[in-house]
Parts: C-alpha cells; sequence; structure tokens
C-alpha cells in the first residue's frame, strides 16, 4: 500500500445494514495523506506536530491573572479558574519580560525581539512563527495563516499580524471564518480553476520580467544600492517560492472535514458587521473551530492569532463593561475599572477554554489529543499598566512533545519572553542557531 497516494476515508463514513447505518470510529485511513506519510516515516508514531502563537493587546489585569502560590499545585486565581477543567494542560509563566515591549509598541516585537520601531522608522527581523513555517510548513498546503479581528497588516499603526518574514515584511492576517473557511477547504469549480492557472500564469510572466529588469539594474548601480537591490530580489525569489507552490497545490483536491457540531461558516461574519447583527462569542468559536479544523486536516502546522488587537477596541457590547479595553487599562486604582478588566479578561479565556475543549476531543491515532501535539503560546506586548515586564504568559498542550506542565513557574524577574518561544521551537525540531532572538535559552523546567 502506497500511503503517498493513497485517498483517505471520509472521517463521515458509514457502516450501512438493513435499514440503518453505524458511525465509524477514528481509523488510521481517515488521517490525511501527509500525515500517514509522517507516522509511516517514524515507525508509525510521528504524528505532525503543530504551533499556535497568539497575542491578547493591551495586557490583562496582572492582579487577578498571577497566582499567588507556584508548583503544580498552585491555585487558581480569579482569571485562571476559567481554565480550571484544563489546569493539567498548561503552564503559567511569571517573570517574563519584553524588552522592546510596553507603551504600545509590543505587537512589533512580540515575536521577533528586535526594536522595531525606533522613531518614525520601522525595521523587523522574521517572527518565531516564520521561522517555525520555513521548517515545518513544507510538506502543508498552507506553510503558515495569520489570523486576526482586523484584516491586513496594520503596518504603521497597531498591527494586525505577529508574522514577519525573513526581510521584516509583515504577512497580512485576515478575520472573515467564512473566507478563511473557502480557502481551507472550498473547492474551485473548472472555470474558477482555469481562471486561478491563468493567473498563475499571468503573475509568473510579471515576475521574470521583474527578476530581467532588476538583474539588469544591479550593473549600473553602486555597492549600497545593490544590497537594498539584493534584499528587494530575495523577496521576488520568496514570491516566485510560493507562486510554484501554489501552483503544485491547485491540482491537489482539498480535505474532506466533518463540521459536525461546529460553526456554520457559509456565509460571512466579521466585526465590520453593524453592531446589532454580530456577537463576539459566535465570532471567537468561529475562528478557534477553524483553527482546530486547519490542524486536524493538517493544512498547516503553525498558525499566528492576534486575538485582541493592541490598543484598540477589544470590548464588545455584550461584556457588559462601561469602556473600551484601552480604556480600562487607565484604571487608576478605581475597583470598578479593575474588576471590568478581570470580567473582560474572563470572558475572553471562555473562549480560549472552548479551543482548548476542541483540541482535546480531537482523538490522534495512538489515542493521545490534537492538544498533545499542539504547542500553543500566548502572551501580550504589555503587561498592568502598560509596563514590558509581568506578562501574561502561558503555555498550552505538547505533552507528546516533550513539554512536562508546571502549573504555575516563576522565572527569574525579566527573563526575556523569547525563551517560551525558543522552548517551543526547539520541542518542535525547529533550528534556531547559536542564539535565537535575545533568549537566555530553553527553558529548562518545561522541558520533559
Amino acid at each position: 500500500m502506497n500511503i503517498q497516494t493513497r485517498t483517505p476515508l471520509s472521517r463521515r463514513a458509514l457502516l450501512r445494514g438493513a435499514g440503518g447505518a453505524m458511525g465509524l470510529p477514528f481509523l488510521e485511513a481517515m488521517m490525511p495523506t501527509s500525515v500517514r506519510a509522517a507516522s509511516a516515516g517514524a515507525g508509525g508514531t510521528g504524528i505532525p506536530k503543530r504551533l499556535g502563537l497568539f497575542y491578547f493587546g493591551t495586557g490583562m489585569n496582572m492582579r487577578d491573572f498571577e497566582p499567588v502560590d507556584t508548583g503544580v499545585d498552585y491555585t487558581l486565581s480569579p482569571t485562571l479558574k476559567t481554565l480550571a477543567r484544563h489546569k493539567e494542560d498548561f503552564s503559567v509563566l511569571s517573570g517574563t519580560y519584553l524588552e522592546h515591549g510596553g507603551g504600545h509598541h509590543g505587537d512589533y516585537t512580540f515575536s521577533t525581539g528586535v526594536k522595531a520601531r525606533d522613531g518614525g522608522t520601522i525595521k523587523n527581523s522574521i517572527s518565531m512563527d516564520q521561522v517555525a513555517a520555513e521548517h515545518m510548513g513544507r510538506d502543508t498546503r498552507f506553510p503558515s495563516l495569520q489570523l486576526c479581528i482586523r484584516r491586513g497588516t496594520g503596518y504603521g499603526s497597531n498591527m494586525r499580524t505577529l508574522s514577519w518574514n525573513r526581510n521584516g515584511v509583515p504577512l497580512a492576517a485576515e478575520n472573515d471564518p467564512h473566507v478563511l473557511f473557502n480557502r481551507l477547504f472550498r473547492s474551485d469549480s473548472a472555470e474558477e480553476s482555469e481562471l486561478r492557472q491563468a493567473g498563475f500564469r499571468r503573475r509568473r510572466s510579471i515576475l521574470d520580467v521583474v527578476m530581467d529588469d532588476a538583474k539588469r539594474l544591479g550593473r549600473q548601480v553602486g555597492k549600497q544600492d545593490q544590497e537594498k537591490l539584493d534584499e528587494y530580489l530575495q523577496s521576488v525569489r520568496e514570491v516566485e517560492k510560493q507562486l510554484e507552490r501554489n501552483r503544485e497545490w491547485a491540482v491537489k483536491p482539498k480535505p474532506e472535514i466533518d463540521t459536525k457540531g461546529m460553526s456554520d461558516f457559509s456565509e460571512s461574519y466579521k466585526p465590520e458587521m453593524p453592531a446589532d447583527q454580530f456577537r463576539y462569542e459566535t465570532y471567537a468559536k468561529m475562528m478557534y473551530d477553524l483553527i482546530t479544523l486547519a490542524y486536524e486536516s493538517d493544512s498547516t502546522r503553525v498558525i499566528s492569532y492576534v486575538v485582541r488587537q493592541e490598543s484598540a477596541g477589544g470590548t464588545f457590547p455584550e461584556f457588559g463593561v462601561s469602556k473600551g479595553f484601552h480604556e480600562l487599562t487607565h484604571h487608576g486604582n478605581d475597583p470598578k475599572n479593575l474588576a471590568e478588566l478581570t470580567k473582560v479578561d474572563q470572558i475572553y479565556f471562555g473562549h480560549w477554554a472552548y479551543f482548548i475543549d476542541r483540541l482535546k476531543a480531537s482523538k490522534q491515532i495512538d489515542g493521545s489529543s490534537l492538544l498533545d501535539h499542539c504547542l500553543l503560546g500566548f502572551s501580550s506586548g504589555m503587561g498592568i499598566g502598560h509596563s514590558k515586564d509581568r506578562l501574561p504568559t502561558c503555555l498550552f498542550g505538547g505533552k507528546k512533545v516533550g513539554i512536562k506542565h508546571q502549573g504555575h513557574l516563576k522565572l527569574p524577574d525579566q527573563t526575556p519572553l523569547s525563551g517560551l518561544w525558543h522552548t517551543m521551537l526547539d520541542r518542535l525540531d525547529v533550528p534556531t542557531g547559536e542564539q535565537f532572538q535575545d533568549s537566555h535559552g530553553v527553558i529548562s523546567e518545561l522541558v520533559g
């Protein structure tokens, strides 16, 4: 049997008898082809590893987030009680620090560790998720996915993406679950397929002309301009590689997925809708359902998500609070403001608990859960009071990829947040070189 080419058995397959039907259990044959191939290459145990990077802009009420004691038997804080049923599946990390964070620019440095904004100048580096995507995204339709509450990059303002390529160019995020679902799972019609192929050919022709012109120009400029031109050419080469990749995947069928019990993705649903037609809880569950489906179908293994954008919005009428999240963070020690901050954090964590439920309910071929093969890290660009330390940092999942959860782990003060990213990449077998960002090294307590 050639597992590289065999068509997966639908997860909706039934055993049919006289007048009835019985659902099948989850079988190896229902796994996506790429997952079965990875398993075979590792003696039948190589279930793909997944990475998730999540940003909760403008910090949290750390007074109600930070636990009062440490260790695996720590007491859940008022905010973390929302996640009580998942206590054994995550670690809380106190002491994390973002050297160039705080204020409202932490979204630029969050995943890269460099001082990306210096006055009016923006110059960033590759983000940790794109380091992972270069290594983990070779066998999936999408090397990575970028999600946000708002569409685009936000470049020059509050960022809408955590993802930056090797040239420090931000990768645009999508915010409409309907669009994302179609991109992941809806197959093109014959007419759409021909239009897509024509588009590939047209872009290929344009790139050929651009490369020829750039090479000709390179013979006429000085050393400094040549360096800039080389950076530009590298970006063009990345576009070429992605174009070729898209052409190859365009002729491969998209995976069949089972959305029973999940959201309805048949129509657009996004925050730009009229307020009386939009509920954030519905939206949050749609986005988390999509992430689960993307991982489950092995459409991608790397996802970043700006759950709450820096300084912008963050609350919705259904939350029942008096102000926007940013306004609440300027609490002035007013008990009402602090209580409402905690209430908002608990609402977001209620949606997060739903997400973890979904990942734990998805069983893998070895009986473990999808969460056990995912490493999900979240934090913010600030703590409380717009500080660059006391960040709300957690790591979820990863029991099958070598993570030993510590409950509440108190790290040395001003431990770079990149230390967590370093640890995640290490457990995912992603090479990082001798020095990764400003990390002091892998967090040894988390490595099981």
